[in-house]
């Protein structure tokens, strides 16, 4: 089975994903976001930072496109920012290691807790 194009051109969604968008419920999708303030800080913490852009300025780039993908998808994109002075505490708290699988269950249970609110 292969995937439908989504996008003729950068921008225009085609009848089909339009489709999908108008039959589909919304979803609510939580995304670990950084302070360009911050990065230097969260990669020296991270056990896994070489698997993130070396720089804030190529995550955000690379961020901002997963968000509007996201986005043009139908859902709705919660930013959850990661803080070097809470996380590791948090980490502690819940017996994780500082990475990608830590930051991603942060995200959703910070997405949980706001979608009781929306």
């Amino acid at each position: 089975m292969t995937k439908k194009k989504m996008f003729d051109k950068p921008g225009k969604t085609t009848e089909k994903a339009q489709e999908n968008i108008a039959n589909k419920d919304a979803s609510i999708q939580a995304m670990v976001w950084y302070k360009e303030e911050h990065w230097d800080t969260l990669m020296s913490l991270f056990n896994d930072a070489e698997l993130l852009p070396q720089s804030y300025q190529a995550w955000l780039k690379r961020a901002e496109a997963k968000k509007q993908e996201v986005e043009a998808e139908g859902d709705q994109v919660i930013k959850v920012f990661i803080d070097p002075e809470t996380f590791p505490a948090w980490c502690e708290e819940n017996n994780l290691t500082m990475n990608s699988e830590a930051r991603a269950q942060l995200a959703i249970e910070v997405a949980q807790a706001q979608s009781f609110s929306l």
